[in-house]
C-alpha cells in the first residue's frame, strides 16, 4: 500500500513553497510557519516515515546528525537566548515524522503555543531564515 504524500514530502518535491534553512541527501530543514518561538526549525527526513523510530538505523543516524548541526548553528546564531530544544515529534502532521529545533531562555518561552489563527508573516519569515540559512550539503 502506498502512503499519501505528506505536506513535507510535498514541501521537499518542490510541490508547496517554504523557508529552506538546509538539505543534504537525507534530511530537509524549514523555518516552522507556526512556531513555538521564532526562528524554529523543522528537521524532516526526506524518507516519508509515520514515526522516527520506523526510519532505518542509517536514515536515524542521518536525522540526528542534522538535528546536532542545526542546533549547533542556531545557537551561534541566536546568542541572546540560553538554551536549544529538541522536539521528536509527528503530531501536527500525518504521516511524517519530524524534529522541532528552536532557542528559548525559559519555561514559558519553551511553552508558548502559537496562535494558528494568525496567518504567517512570510516577509518576518523570510528575513529570519536568512539569519538562519546554512550552506545545502546535497
Amino acid at each position: 500500500m502506498h502512503m499519501q504524500d505528506s505536506i513535507f514530502t510535498k514541501i521537499i518535491n518542490g510541490e508547496i513553497p517554504c523557508h529552506k534553512i538546509y538539505e543534504d541527501a537525507n534530511t530537509f530543514v524549514l523555518l516552522d510557519i507556526f512556531p513555538i518561538q521564532p526562528g524554529q526549525v523543522l528537521v524532516v527526513p526526506k524518507k516519508q516515515v509515520g514515526f522516527v523510530w520506523d526510519l532505518e538505523p542509517a536514515d536515524y543516524a542521518a536525522l540526528m546528525a542534522t538535528v546536532q548541526k542545526v542546533g549547533k548553528h542556531i545557537r551561534e546564531k541566536t546568542p541572546e537566548k540560553s538554551r536549544v530544544a529538541v522536539i521528536v515529534e509527528g503530531l501536527d502532521v500525518e504521516d511524517h515524522a519530524h524534529v522541532k529545533v528552536f532557542a528559548f531562555n525559559n519555561d514559558e518561552e519553551f511553552r508558548h503555543l502559537p496562535d494558528r489563527s494568525i496567518a504567517p508573516d512570510h516577509d518576518a519569515l523570510a528575513a529570519v531564515a536568512d539569519k538562519l540559512r546554512m550552506p545545502d550539503s546535497i
